[in-house]
């Protein structure tokens, strides 16, 4: 065993003359391991709640979404189609066509925005498992029907079990002048309410699902779609699979993944967890002042031993590479007992669900999703500062009791 390491560990575990060496050096340990341990549930925490959030916006949202960069629609979807395909790893393909329109029952209207989905939608998203009334169906013997978000739903009064008063749906007709009736102007389809949809505000006050040929019908776009959107078989070769299709289809297609289409919302989210980690690590900092105090009245207590290992031809900078790694033990025993408590307290959330949530959340209890980044970025954070706090009374109080030895 290194001698100097050897030293250090005896200095840890021994009885000190003096019982406030003990005590600052426990405190030392405690403050470090509990900050830890809070770094490391809070960062799962936010992990969950990230991945929650992802999760909700997969229920609308493909793996990875194309849309046509010089253009509105694109006119080649089947010829792209068999190019998709044709790379590994595709799970998915659908067409999709998104507009806005005028949407109206009885006296009440609003414009939304109708997205028009073919029969493989329901396969690559998770859209039917946020369906709160009704049914996943939009095309039935001949007639529409639309899947309506609840905000939308609520303001028009819409009922699913009300078949007999139609939704009437008005588009501007391309390229159609304006005559004396004003509805000349515009296309017309009536759809039957089949479901309620509920996700976020985002998407529940302005969505109406309709089937592909009807929206291709009201906005008067045969065999035209604005999105191709793709689900993969592994989700972690997602930015490989958009690398390789960027190359196939060239540069007049935009490709984009989930995080990407919600950019805004995830870059957030990850803001919130880098700040949440600073104000964390601020607090450890403090907590390492301990360290300082310890070693001080260590180094102070041990004068004795400094002036034998001097005598004996250790030079200064073994007799401060002792100290360095007595402050070293300090944090490392710290930080590895708070890893061990975040992750246990991490595993008894994911299995017995302590902190639980009433039912007007979406979920029923505190999400934790744990990454092993973040326990490599904790423990290299709180190594790093514990390193730091300790040069300060190694340098300066080793090298006055040195001085006074020389003279």
């Amino acid at each position: 065993m290194n001698l100097s390491f050897f030293i250090a560990k005896r200095y840890l575990i021994s009885k000190k003359s003096n019982n406030a060496i003990n005590v600052i050096s426990w405190i030392s340990i405690i403050a470090i391991a509990v900050t830890t341990a809070a770094l490391v549930v809070i960062l799962s925490a936010m992990n969950g709640l990230t991945g929650v959030v992802a999760d909700l916006y997969h229920a609308i949202e493909p793996d990875l979404k194309i849309t046509a960069i010089h253009s509105k629609y694109i006119t080649n979807a089947d010829e792209l189609a068999k190019k998709i395909k044709a790379i590994e790893g595709v799970k998915e393909v659908s067409y999709s066509l998104e507009e806005n329109a005028l949407i109206k029952l009885d006296d009440k209207q609003a414009v939304v925005t109708i997205k028009g989905v073919d029969e493989h939608f329901k396969n690559l998203t998770h859209f039917d498992t946020v369906i709160i009334d009704g049914t996943y169906r939009f095309n039935y013997k001949g007639q529409y029907y639309g899947v309506f978000g609840r905000g939308i739903a609520n303001k028009l009064g819409v009922n699913v079990h009300d078949f007999i008063s139609p939704i009437s749906i008005y588009a501007p007709t391309r390229g159609k002048v304006e005559g004396i009736n004003p509805e000349d102007a515009f296309t017309k389809i009536a759809v039957s309410p089949a479901g309620v949809f509920s996700l976020n505000d985002d998407f529940d006050f302005k969505y109406v699902l309709i089937d592909l040929k009807a929206a291709q019908e009201l906005f008067d776009c045969k065999n035209f779609i604005s999105l191709i959107e793709l689900s993969v078989n592994d989700k972690d070769n997602i930015k490989a699979i958009q690398t390789q299709l960027q190359k196939v289809l060239g540069t007049n297609y935009q490709i984009k993944n989930r995080y990407q289409i919600n950019d805004v919302l995830f870059k957030t989210l990850e803001t919130e967890k880098l700040w949440t980690f600073l104000i964390l690590a601020f607090i450890l900092v403090i907590a390492t002042f301990n360290i300082i105090g310890a070693l001080t009245m260590l180094i102070i207590e041990k004068k004795k031993d400094i002036k034998t290992l001097y005598n004996l031809g250790a030079d200064q900078q073994f007799i401060q590479l002792i100290f360095m790694k007595e402050g070293f033990l300090i944090t490392a025993v710290g930080a590895i007992s708070g890893l061990l408590i975040g992750l246990g307290v991490c595993i008894l959330q994911q299995h017995f669900h302590f902190i639980t949530f009433d039912d007007q959340y979406v979920i029923p209890y505190y999400p934790i999703k744990m990454e092993v980044k973040d326990f490599v970025w904790i423990l290299s954070v709180v190594m790093g500062i514990g390193f730091v706090a300790a040069i300060y009374p190694v340098r300066i109080f080793t090298k006055n009791d040195l001085v006074h030895l020389s003279e």
